[in-house]
């Protein structure tokens, strides 16, 4: 992974200087608090339901076990003992006095970490596929370009203060396992017929209000301008992009409203750019740059091609269901990929206590050369586990409880932390979480039912990616009361539905109390219309949507007439 060489550590240490001076003047009502919020937004600090929230930047989600010690720490001595990772490969708490936020970035900059652009209208942090360098089907190892990437929009002067925030995610694999057609810029990487690496890029993808996957604005751009094309997409949207109406202010709105039109703009300024580098000027990428950071991104040095090892036929059945879900396949004979699901009952989705993360650096450094990795799914990954080491990886992960092998399956769900936390949430998402986890804790029955993405988004911000679930919940308010809008057939463009889809509601929303029935119902329509090796979510294409939403309601009018 990178390591920060000296300006870097300077730079981050400076930053944190800077925020303790600001949040000194601010308590001491020198700095009011309108001229702080910006400051302190832009290092990552929010004002939420309850009290101060820090989201911490993981880059492409990559972490070492030092890292995730000091996060621990943190959690301990200034939240209230557990922090929670995001589809965006973030960490945040949700706990800390204000008074102690210096503090805590101080011990975020001493392990080279920080919350430099994971909140304001800026480029936010790069996101990728927590995979790479490791995946059997990769083309290109993604990580070299996400930190040039993300050195090169870090405080950019020309983009800190964008419309809206702004989103780019990077795919190097066959796979897209970042969802970059949900993003503001997402980015493929290619290789041509000759052999040589560009991007396919992809422009005004997005959630929230309006869901839309993004279009294809070029189909090569080579490896060395992948910046100058970035720059020229961005300085469109910042010259364009609406100021005036914060739901129609992402690249999104741009996009669809121009179409044509914007991407004849990027290519011109494109092209402008690059006519100018006769001076020296545009952003090109140049191999003694990209061969800096990529030497940072080798194998580490204990790892090397080792023989593969078969599973006996007779291994207990939980031990064979954990290599069937959690276990994954690598790019160096001998070696797999392995999660650590931070999915099971009593703990929100996503949620990891300070035991637990130091429990997860320990078998790091145990079985994956002190590394890890933050996924999309809001799990965490071993990049680096030898095959011979599964059975004691297998007993260790159930020793601290992150052995749970159903990823991809039901209760692999993806959660914000909805109104139990967010100011902006309608609803809450955790209470929803947790009754469908008590409900379908059969494993049985969750391998029976197979590969489903089930989101759930606390507001229509969708932070949960409820649109992209196979079964996505969002939360409403109807004059104060929680209410539940059940959306079928989302993809985010993964191997479980390779097409991105928003999914489509199926009716009137659900109270809180007739959710969990109503995936039921949903779910008992699948099992009985299924055809033999049927996902769900191809089930939902092929039958539409009526049989779910008859059968959803259906349960909601028993429902009613029981409680009464």
């Amino acid at each position: 992974m990178y390591q920060y060489t000296d300006f870097d550590r300077q730079f981050v240490r400076a930053r944190a200087a800077q925020f303790r001076d600001q949040l000194e003047r601010n308590l001491a009502g020198t700095l009011a608090d309108d001229d702080f919020r910006a400051l302190r937004l832009q290092n990552g600090w929010y004002i939420q339901r309850h009290a101060p929230m820090l989201r911490v930047a993981v880059p492409y989600g990559e972490l070492n076990s030092r890292q995730l010690r000091q996060l621990a720490q943190i959690a301990r001595e200034h939240d209230r003992g557990y922090g929670h990772f995001t589809t965006r490969q973030n960490l945040q708490y949700n706990w800390i006095p204000l008074p102690q936020a210096a503090d805590v970035m101080d011990k975020l900059a001493a392990v080279d970490m920080h919350g430099i652009q994971t909140s304001g209208n800026c480029i936010r942090n790069i996101t990728s596929d927590a995979m790479a360098g490791v995946a059997a089907d990769e083309i290109v190892d993604p990580r070299p370009y996400c930190e040039i990437m993300r050195q090169w929009s870090t405080l950019h002067p020309e983009f800190a203060h964008l419309p809206r925030k702004f989103k780019i995610a990077v795919s190097g694999a066959l796979e897209d396992r970042a969802a970059i057609a949900w993003h503001d810029i997402g980015l493929q990487l290619v290789k041509n017929a000759a052999g040589e690496i560009g991007f396919k890029v992809l422009v005004g993808g997005g959630m929230g209000r309006t869901p839309i996957i993004a279009s294809e604005i070029n189909a090569f751009v080579p490896w060395q301008q992948i910046l100058v094309f970035i720059e020229a997409v961005v300085r469109v949207y910042n010259r364009y992009g609406r100021r005036d109406n914060a739901y129609k202010a992402r690249i999104k709105i741009l996009v669809k409203a121009e179409g044509q039109k914007f991407f004849d703009a990027v290519n011109k300024e494109f092209a402008t750019i690059l006519a100018r580098d006769l001076d020296g000027s545009a952003h090109l990428i140049t191999q003694a740059e990209f061969d800096r950071v990529a030497a940072c991104f080798v194998r580490p040095a204990d790892v090397a091609p080792r023989a593969e090892v078969v599973t006996p036929a007779d291994a207990p059945q939980a031990y064979q269901r954990w290599l069937q879900r959690n276990v994954h396949a690598h790019q160096i004979a001998g070696y797999r990929g392995v999660t650590l699901s931070l999915k099971r009952a009593g703990i929100p989705p996503g949620d990891a206590t300070d035991a637990q993360m130091d429990a997860a650096a320990a078998l790091a450094d145990r079985f994956s050369s002190g590394e890890l990795r933050v996924t999309h799914d809001q799990n965490l990954l071993l990049p680096w586990v030898p095959a011979s080491d599964l059975p004691a990886l297998y007993e260790a992960a159930k020793a601290e409880g992150f052995a749970t092998p159903n990823i991809g399956l039901l209760t692999d769900m993806i959660v914000c932390p909805g109104g139990d936390f967010c100011a902006l949430a309608n609803a809450r998402s955790i209470p929803v979480a947790a009754e469908l986890t008590e409900r379908f804790d059969d494993l049985d029955e969750i391998f029976d039912l197979g590969d489903i993405d089930l989101h759930i988004s606390g507001c229509i911000n969708s932070c949960g990616h409820h649109h992209s679930g196979h079964i996505g919940i969002l939360g409403v308010d109807k004059d104060g009361t929680e209410w539940y809008q059940i959306t079928l057939g989302g993809s985010d463009g993964s191997n479980h539905a390779p097409q991105p889809v928003p999914g489509k509601v199926i009716g009137p929303s659900f109270a809180a109390n007739e959710v969990t029935d109503a995936v039921e119902a949903i779910l008992d329509v699948y099992r009985t219309e299924r055809s033999a090796g049927e996902k769900f979510v191809d089930a939902v294409k092929r039958l539409g949507l009526e049989p779910f939403k008859t059968a959803a309601n259906a349960k909601r009018v028993a429902t009613a007439r029981a409680e009464a």
